[in-house]
């Protein structure tokens, strides 16, 4: 492991404080859209008629999202073994290539809902449509503050000492990117295919 990736002050466990606390932000997203995930569960369990999915969401351009951002997690972690090899070239080109599929994914589902508001389909419209837009749009905003981070990361890299005195950030920033993608696994089946 390079020296960049495991700087910052260790706490008592001989974690990072840094990664540490992210750690401890993710679990407490993790409740939260658990809490957002039970809710659809056990509304859609409750009731006696829910459209199928298929009929009403694209599952073609939801397979194409899904690629996008299981895509956009293999360039993170490239990025971040480009940190463990002082790779700063590799690291600049990784991280542009995940900030740039973060953003075809937003874009993409800017254009699913697109599509949505053009058939009225709003949330309030019915509580299948509020589960929908509730799950994707706070999973949503999760990608947009991942691809600011991402940004951010990307922009201190110029930085000449950014290897040695900033690289841990990187294996941070990833953490939230990796937690963004799998949070979308579990969205995928659950509003598009059960």
């Amino acid at each position: 492991m390079s020296a960049g990736a495991d700087n910052g002050q260790a706490t008592s466990t001989g974690i990072p404080s840094a990664k540490l606390g992210m750690w401890l932000f993710l679990a407490s997203e993790v409740m939260f859209f658990a809490g957002l995930i039970g809710a659809t569960i056990v509304l859609r369990a409750g009731l006696t008629h829910w459209p199928h999915p298929g009929e009403e969401l694209s599952i073609p351009i939801a397979a194409l999202n899904t690629f996008i951002l299981l895509s956009s997690s293999m360039t993170m972690a490239m990025g971040v073994a480009a940190v463990h090899h002082q790779d700063v070239k590799r690291l600049r080109l990784f991280l542009t290539l995940t900030i740039l599929l973060g953003s075809a994914f937003l874009g993409v589902k800017g254009y699913e809902y697109s599509l949505k508001f053009a058939h009225g389909h709003f949330p309030g419209t019915a509580l299948f449509w509020d589960c929908y837009f509730t799950l994707t749009g706070f999973h949503g905003i999760h990608v947009l503050a991942g691809v600011i981070a991402n940004l951010w990361v990307l922009s201190l890299t110029f930085r000449p000492d950014f290897l040695r005195a900033k690289g841990h950030i990187v294996e941070i920033s990833g953490l939230y990117w990796h937690f963004v993608d799998l949070v979308w696994i579990f969205l995928f089946p659950l509003l598009y295919l059960i």
